[in-house]
């Protein structure tokens, strides 16, 4: 049944694309749609691009192994959509255009920044794409039950072009349907599930709750801090360091941030936040749920077993609340859920392919001249086909490798460079060319430079590399350094600044200004 269910939604989507993809080579059409998403179905697309697969199942696994430790990291998932919806929805969409070059470049007008945020557009985005790719492999395997590396292999292929197909065709608007179809789905699904498993327990948290620290072989420490990071040296710190990197980063990758700009005016992303806030807040919801159910049913050691990053909790869980009895609607309801973390690989590497492409067609290609909306579009899908092909390249490369470091990475990186940057660009009249350089160039040096040496690398049995050990680094992730030192290098860029030009930049604001933080157009 899940496997004549992905062929189906496989089909469909991909029709999806093509009958509401860009009929002409219409720049505008392309990178926003022309804004002709009404706010619900803009906010779902949004929440569909954030909700990605390792939101959704690597954020299970870490509730399901860690118990209250990942319910605060579910928590600091909703919480950074709020941050962007509260801080900086409208602005950007005030200011900015197609990418985050736009917003940066209305600013400094600059080549070099918009080639830097471009650069850092993709840096950050592909180890992501990598997570994705390389899991969705193993999870088919898990699915549909085959142990073969040649057919995980040929799953990242298949599921690779598949998403290169999303991007090409579909623009911006083909893949915000299917973005909506996927938050539909698994929206759905999740709540049934979570129902379901509430059900087992009288609708009782509480008694979920018990059952899952009962189950969990650690006990009531189960529901207590400090079982992730427990035997770190700095469990405290490492704990605010990655809550601290997923509140500022996880919402202002670029692939999130460029659904503000679909939206016809800050009325209208301002409601379609709102929508994505929602959605965000109820699959955290359902997550939590879904994972201590999975404890709870299956046990803590058995979900460790099957992948140790806890990846497969939300599909052990699902098929334990709802296998039981064997019934036609119970694998009915199951073949929704797989077809729901199907559909969630495939949209997530889409929205993200389709990001790169149009940075590097609009912030690259098109500054060095006037080149025309149309060859424009065509280099923005050019560039979506290198950018999905080597990704998925690269992804068969590591799909056995642990890959939790590539997610903290990309996380890392948007709290580090891309917020820094969008907020001194947004709030600050002073802010200058050197400024955005030095704080999208050093904030990303710094997190590539440490990560390397923090323990998700190597040094401990569940690292990328446990046979070696040059954790030097302190910390499990870098946040608690290369954010404070994001902000301060864009500050010190600034003020080393030549005084003319940070009086242009001051007066540049003033213009800029009642457009940026209100959408009212400078006369």
């Amino acid at each position: 049944m899940s496997l004549v269910a992905f062929c189906a939604v496989a089909s469909v989507t991909l029709l999806l694309c093509v009958m509401t993809g860009p009929d002409r080579d219409d720049l505008r059409e392309f990178c926003t749609g022309y804004g002709v998403l009404t706010p619900f179905r803009n906010g779902m697309a949004i929440a569909g691009d954030y909700v990605s697969a390792a939101t959704a199942l690597g954020t299970c696994g870490l509730v399901a192994l860690f118990g209250h430790d990942g319910m605060l990291l579910a928590l600091s998932t909703a919480l950074s959509m709020m941050l962007l919806m509260l801080l900086l929805a409208e602005p950007l969409r005030n200011a900015g255009g197609f990418t985050m070059g736009d917003v940066l470049a209305r600013r400094t007008a600059s080549r070099a920044v918009r080639i830097t945020a471009c650069a850092v557009t993709i840096v950050s985005l592909v180890p992501m794409m990598l997570v994705q790719l390389a899991g969705a492999g193993q999870l088919m395997s898990f699915i549909l039950g085959f142990d073969s590396e040649a057919l995980e292999t040929g799953m990242v292929v298949g599921l690779g072009v598949l998403m290169i197909s999303y991007a090409v065709i579909g623009g911006m608007k083909g893949t915000a349907f299917v973005q909506i179809v996927k938050i539909f789905v698994l929206l759905g699904s999740g709540v049934m599930v979570s129902g379901v498993i509430l059900a087992r327990y009288d609708w009782s948290p509480g008694a979920l709750f018990d059952a899952a620290a009962a189950r969990s072989g650690i006990g009531d420490a189960f529901l207590s801090t400090g079982v992730e990071f427990a035997g770190h040296p700095f469990p405290r710190l490492d704990m605010l360091s990655i809550h601290v990197s997923i509140v500022l980063g996880a919402a202002v990758l670029p692939h999130i941030t460029m659904r503000m700009f679909t939206a016809q005016d800050a009325r209208q992303v301002r409601r379609s936040m709102s929508w994505a806030v929602s959605s965000v807040t109820l699959f955290s919801l359902v997550v939590v749920v879904v994972a201590l159910g999975a404890v709870a049913l299956v046990g803590r050691g058995p979900i460790a077993a099957a992948d140790p990053q806890g990846n497969t909790a939300f599909l052990l869980g699902s098929r334990a609340a709802l296998g039981a009895d064997g019934s036609y609607a119970a694998a009915l309801l199951f073949t929704t859920v797989t077809t729901a973390v199907f559909l969630t690989l495939l949209s997530s590497v889409a929205g993200m392919i389709l990001a790169c492409a149009n940075s590097i067609a609009h912030d690259v290609f098109a500054g060095r001249g006037r080149p025309g909306a149309r060859r424009e579009v065509t280099v923005a899908r050019i560039a979506a086909l290198a950018v999905g092909v080597t990704a998925v390249g690269l992804a068969t490369l590591v799909q056995h490798r642990n890959l939790q470091p590539l997610v903290t990475l990309s996380i890392s990186l948007g709290a580090s460079a891309i917020a820094p940057a969008l907020v001194h660009s947004l709030f600050w009249r002073r802010y200058t060319r050197r400024g955005a350089l030095w704080t999208l160039i050093g904030g990303s040096a710094a997190v590539l430079l440490l990560t390397p040496f923090t323990n998700l690398v190597s040094g401990r049995p569940h690292s990328a590399l446990p046979e070696h050990h040059f954790n030097w680094f302190p910390l499990t992730t870098t946040g608690l350094v290369t954010i404070p030192l994001g902000f301060a290098l864009g500050w010190l860029g600034t003020v080393t600044s030549g005084r003319r030009e940070v009086r242009e930049q001051e007066e540049r604001y003033a213009e800029l200004e009642p457009r940026i933080l209100a959408g009212v157009r400078s006369r």
